[in-house]
């Protein structure tokens, strides 16, 4: 009996683009952290809604002005998450289909506040099945808009 054939995995940096096939947004940078169980990507304005439902805006952004989409989506899980700052959080937990590259999944997002932080998501390891990461590379599945650099280079 012959041996099933493993994939290849696809190969991304410690930084990469990210669409959201079915909210209708394209090119979130996200920070590939292996560190973190569940992705997290920065909203405003969360609300509870009935039926299971949180409505909010995701920040496209971080640019002045802000850019915001208003998304409605089904609530999957309300999480207690333990950030860099040890503090515990609970957080609204959101299931979509994210696109990196040609690559399409579907994933869980926490919905928290990153206004602070570089990157308007972070993608955590359980989004990261079939990937193998190179960290001396960013944007390895697509560069964003007006960036063509590929490879960090350090002396």
């Amino acid at each position: 009996m012959a041996t099933p054939k493993k994939k290849k995995p696809h190969l991304v940096g410690w930084r990469e683009m990210v669409a959201f096939p079915e909210w209708g947004v394209d090119g979130i940078e996200a920070k590939i952290d292996t560190g973190a169980r569940t992705s997290a990507i920065h909203v405003e304005d969360v609300v509870k809604l009935s039926g299971g439902r949180v409505r909010f805006h995701l920040v496209v952004s971080h640019h002045k002005p802000f850019k915001h989409v208003p998304i409605t989506a089904d609530l999957v899980r309300l999480s207690r998450v333990r950030p860099s700052s040890g503090i515990v959080q609970e957080r609204y937990v959101v299931a979509t289909t994210i696109r990196i590259g040609s690559i399409r999944r579907r994933v869980e997002l926490s919905l928290v506040g990153r206004d602070k932080m570089l990157c308007r998501m972070l993608l955590g390891r359980t989004a990261l099945h079939g990937f193998v990461i190179d960290p001396d590379s960013r944007y390895l599945c697509g560069a964003p808009k007006n960036r063509t650099q590929k490879k960090e280079v350090s002396e």
